[in-house]
C-alpha cells in the first residue's frame, strides 16, 4: 500500500455525503442535529432533504429522545453533535432509553479527540469511546478515513440496533480506495510484520502509518492493524498478530483509560497475555492549540509514536 499523505479528505464530510446519498433510496432515513450541522456536515443531508432534517437546538438530551421516538415509528434516525456532548450530556438517554430497548438509533459523535484543536478541553472528547463501549447493545465504530467512514454509515443504516460512530474534525489522508469492504467483524491488516503489532483506530491511523516508515529505518518490522470497530472487537486478529510478535502497541486519539487500549488489554489478558504499550492521552484533559501542536504535545505525532516504540523494542 502506497499512501499519499497529501491526499486528504474529511471524515465528517464523508458522513454527511453518505447520509445524503442513502437518503435518495431510503425514505426512512432521517437526520437530527443539535444546532451544529455546519460542523458535523449533516447540513449536506439537510439541503437535500429539508423535510427529513430536524434541528433540535442546543438540547442534546432532546436530540436522543426525539431520535428514539422516530425510531419507534419505523424511521432510521441519525443524530449528530460533538462527541463530548452526545456521550456526556445525553448519556442517560442513550443508556436507559436507546440501548436498554435496543432501539434503532444511530449517533454521530463529531470532533472526537484532541484534534478538535483550538476549541480546547471542553470540546475535546477523550472519554466517549469508553462511555459508549460499556453500554450493552451499543456498537462502536471509529473510522480512519473518508472511504471507511462512508461505508460505516451505510452499514449503520442497514444494521438494526444502536450504533455510535466517532468522527474527527481534521482532514486525514485517504487510506482506503473503492475496493475496501467494511466489516463489522474484521479488523484490517495494512502492513505485515514480525517485530511489533500496532493497533490503531480513527484519525490517528495516518500518524501510525508515518511512524511505520520511521520504524523501518530503525530495522523494526511492524505489523499495522486498523481496528475500525471497537465493539464488537475482532479479538481473533489481535491474538493472531501478537502470537507472531509477542508485543502489542495500541495508538488512539482518546484517553488510555477505557478506549481501544483497554479493549485490547482485556482481550489479551484473557486469551494471550503479552507485553502491551498503550499510547494515547494519559488521564488528563486536552487544551487549546492547533491539532499539530497538540499531537506533538501529547506525543501522538508520528515521530513521538516511533520514539516510544523504538525505546520499547530496545
Amino acid at each position: 500500500m502506497q499512501l499519499d499523505f497529501d491526499n486528504k479528505k474529511s471524515i465528517r464530510g464523508a458522513i454527511g455525503e453518505e447520509l445524503a446519498e442513502l437518503g435518495k433510496t431510503n425514505p426512512n432515513i432521517v437526520v437530527l442535529d443539535a444546532d451544529l450541522s455546519g460542523s458535523t456536515k449533516t447540513s449536506t443531508f439537510a439541503k437535500a432533504f429539508p423535510e427529513r432534517f430536524f434541528n433540535v437546538g442546543i438540547a442534546e438530551q432532546d436530540l436522543i429522545t426525539t431520535a428514539l421516538g422516530l425510531s419507534l415509528t419505523g424511521k432510521i434516525p441519525f443524530c449528530a453533535t460533538f462527541a463530548v456532548f452526545a456521550t456526556g450530556r445525553a448519556y442517560d438517554q442513550i443508556r436507559n432509553s436507546v440501548c436498554y430497548q435496543k432501539a434503532n438509533v444511530k449517533i454521530i459523535g463529531a470532533h472526537g479527540g484532541i484534534t478538535v484543536g483550538e476549541d480546547g478541553a471542553s470540546h475535546q472528547a477523550l472519554e466517549d469511546v469508553a462511555l459508549m463501549r460499556c453500554i450493552p447493545n451499543m456498537t462502536v465504530i471509529s473510522p480512519a478515513d473518508y472511504e471507511q467512514a462512508k461505508q460505516a454509515v451505510k452499514f449503520a443504516s442497514e444494521y438494526d440496533g444502536p450504533v455510535y460512530i466517532r468522527s474527527s474534525r481534521i482532514d486525514v489522508p485517504c487510506i482506503y480506495d473503492n475496493d475496501y469492504k467494511f466489516s463489522i467483524n474484521k479488523a484490517v491488516t495494512l502492513k505485515k510484520g514480525t517485530d511489533v503489532s500496532i493497533f490503531a483506530t480513527g484519525d490517528i491511523l495516518s500518524e501510525v502509518l508515518k511512524a511505520y516508515e520511521i520504524l523501518k529505518e530503525h530495522s523494526i518490522n511492524a505489523e499495522i492493524i486498523n481496528i475500525p470497530v471497537i465493539k464488537p472487537l475482532d479479538c481473533g486478529t489481535i491474538i493472531n498478530s501478537v502470537k507472531k510478535t509477542n508485543c502489542a502497541i495500541v495508538v488512539e486519539n482518546h484517553s488510555v483509560i477505557g478506549g481501544l487500549g483497554s479493549a485490547v488489554a482485556e482481550c489479551l489478558s484473557e486469551n494471550y497475555p503479552s507485553k502491551l504499550l498503550r499510547i494515547g492521552v494519559n488521564d488528563t484533559f486536552g487544551q487549546s492549540g492547533t491539532p499539530n501542536e497538540l499531537l506533538k504535545y501529547y506525543k501522538l505525532d508520528a515521530n513521538s509514536i516511533a520514539d516510544r516504540i523504538i525505546e520499547l523494542v530496545k
